[in-house]
């Protein structure tokens, strides 16, 4: 009998030359009647297979552009998780890219920490950096670069038990995935491993989104982990090595 091919794995993320991002916000996806229903049928089914998911206010990402190099003008809109359940159902054609914010946290000697999402998450058992879905403001306040650093500093501290003011975070990447996803990445100042360990330990087992740090410096470190891993893992650790060989320290 010939062997069954391996499933087909997603495309890594795009890295994205950015250097300012401006954010727009604008309405949210209309639906017909029946993508509303199957929506909230495949919604039901993902919550009967994990009750842990919570239907709370997220920001969609509802289009990019790029009125000049280095520049990406994002709109985006007020959703909820029941929104990407749309990504279940074959004929709709309302966008389901999400927006997210993440932070790469250096060690002194050139690793980057990553962990192990828990059971309890949307993405059980992937890597990835801290980081996670970003909250629509209050009405009335603005979306913009500084609300994602907050978002960021407070998804490392939440999930790593590291605290880090938003100001210390620097723009450093932003990725665009699976369904046109796009992921906004910080660097964060560079921590000792035993200091990173320390915190992580410090948090209560039964608040942790990450159940298991790592400490990764090259695509090879990456291979040594089992599991899923983030579609951006990849081509962030990649680039991060380059940088470094071409650091002059």
């Amino acid at each position: 009998m010939p062997e069954t091919p391996p499933p087909l794995l997603p495309p890594p993320a795009e890295l994205l030359g950015v250097r300012r991002i401006r954010l727009a916000e604008t309405a949210a996806p209309r639906l017909t009647i029946e993508e509303r229903q199957a929506r909230d049928r495949a919604w039901d089914d993902m919550v009967r297979d994990n009750p842990a998911f919570f239907d709370g206010p997220v920001v969609a990402c509802a289009g990019t552009s790029w009125p000049r190099p280095g520049e990406l003008h994002l709109s985006w809109a007020r959703v909820t998780y029941r929104h990407y359940a749309l990504r279940r159902v074959s004929f709709a054609t309302a966008p389901t890219a999400s927006l997210s914010a993440g932070v790469l946290q250096p060690t002194d000697d050139g690793h980057v920490l990553v962990g192990r999402m828990s059971p309890a998450t949307a993405s059980p058992g992937r890597w990835q950096f801290p980081g996670g879905a970003v909250e629509p403001p209050p009405d009335g306040e603005r979306l913009d670069v500084a609300a994602l650093r907050r978002n960021a500093a407070r998804e490392l501290a939440e999930e790593t038990g590291v605290t880090v003011e938003p100001a210390e975070l620097t723009l450093w990447a932003v990725t665009r995935g699976r369904y046109g996803s796009v992921g906004v990445l910080f660097l964060a100042p560079p921590r000792p491993e035993a200091v990173l360990r320390e915190r992580f330990a410090g948090l209560a087992p039964q608040e942790r989104e990450l159940v298991e740090p790592a400490f990764v410096r090259s695509p090879d470190d990456l291979s040594a982990l089992p599991g899923p891993h983030a579609d951006y893992l990849a081509p962030v650790v990649r680039r991060l090595a380059r940088e470094r060989r071409h650091s002059p320290d």
